[in-house]
């Protein structure tokens, strides 16, 4: 009998084929199944002779040690999905999974910035540009223009940072978005955005240039000499956490998922279609989407309240 690593080797390369799994996704995966399989180690079962109540247990310990429920849910999922594949190839005679319903989801508020705030740190992103020479000009305009698109476009940060430079080609009034699952997105670009965008693609400093050509030419649109050959998350974040400093905004408000939270909730407040944002979004399913309904909602309280006739004041006869 196979051994567990190649179970699990066998089961992410199918959903990485046949999927299309983004990479951070497998790694999730892995983590939660091998956190799952060492658990059962420890009380000697085998992960072909797994049963119900082993799952049950294993969620127990999970919620005595403190586990927030998203991530029981997660973990559940991923169980479920392996045991859904381990079945399909043969290796077990049922789902174990089975009947196990998962924790009940307590509905957090994405949280976000208002509108005056995100215009706060824009302008303070483009303020630091002026002044600035050589590679602090080229890092203050790449800066500017990652926020001015992600803003503009909700954009995941993974699929900001890793855009290529084909990106540019045809209309600019519009980026294609190779988003999860190799899924194909297009989403407009504002003229703040396009203004930022060709200001970055225009440095003024023949070093600047020099040095974009250096690390990767014609293959990122924000290339860097990182392993990845463009810029990482972890430094984007960490550009916004020092600017929202610099903007007098607590830094553990800011990141890049507050603001793909705010392109959102900003559209919804101001009329768009719940289904339009989830295709900007890129979410495949309207249900990951329907954390905004707190917007709407709002939305619909203050119509009636402006709009109503019995909401109106009464004029003195």
């Amino acid at each position: 009998m196979p051994d567990t690593a190649y179970f699990l080797s066998e089961f992410l390369t199918a959903i990485a084929a046949e999927r299309g799994v983004a990479s951070n996704t497998l790694d999730a995966y892995r983590r939660d199944l091998s956190h799952f399989w060492a658990h059962l180690s420890r009380t000697n079962v085998a992960v072909t002779n797994v049963q119900s109540a082993d799952i049950e247990a294993y969620f127990r310990h999970l919620t005595s040690v403190g586990m927030a429920s998203s991530s029981r849910a997660r973990r559940l999922s991923a169980i479920r999905q392996f045991y859904k594949f381990m079945l399909g190839e043969n290796n077990v005679s049922q789902n174990p999974t089975e009947g196990i319903s998962g924790p009940k989801k307590q509905r957090v508020l994405p949280k976000t910035l208002s509108v005056a705030e995100v215009d706060h740190l824009i302008e303070t992103a483009k303020s630091q540009i002026e002044g600035t020479t050589s590679r602090d000009r080229l890092r203050a305009l790449r800066l500017h223009c990652l926020l001015e698109l992600l803003y503009a476009t909700g954009m995941r940060v993974s699929e900001l940072v890793s855009l290529p430079r084909a990106v540019l080609t045809g209309d600019r009034r519009m980026l294609t978005i190779k988003g999860k699952g190799g899924r194909e997105r297009q989403v407009p670009l504002n003229s703040s955005a396009r203004e930022a965008l060709d200001r970055y693609l225009s440095l003024g400093t023949s070093e600047s240039d020099r040095e974009l050509a250096a690390m990767a030419p014609n293959r990122w649109l924000f290339p860097s000499k990182s392993t990845q050959g463009h810029l990482t998350r972890q430094r984007f974040g960490q550009d916004l956490k020092e600017l929202a400093i610099a903007a007098d905004l607590a830094p553990e408000r800011v990141s890049p998922h507050v603001l793909r939270h705010a392109f959102a909730s900003h559209l919804l407040d101001r009329g768009a279609d719940l289904r339009a944002v989830q295709k900007l979004l890129g979410h495949a399913d309207i249900s990951t989407t329907e954390i905004y309904t707190h917007v709407l909602e709002e939305r619909l309280k203050r119509l009636v309240h402006d709009h109503h006739p019995l909401s109106r004041p009464k004029t003195p006869q």
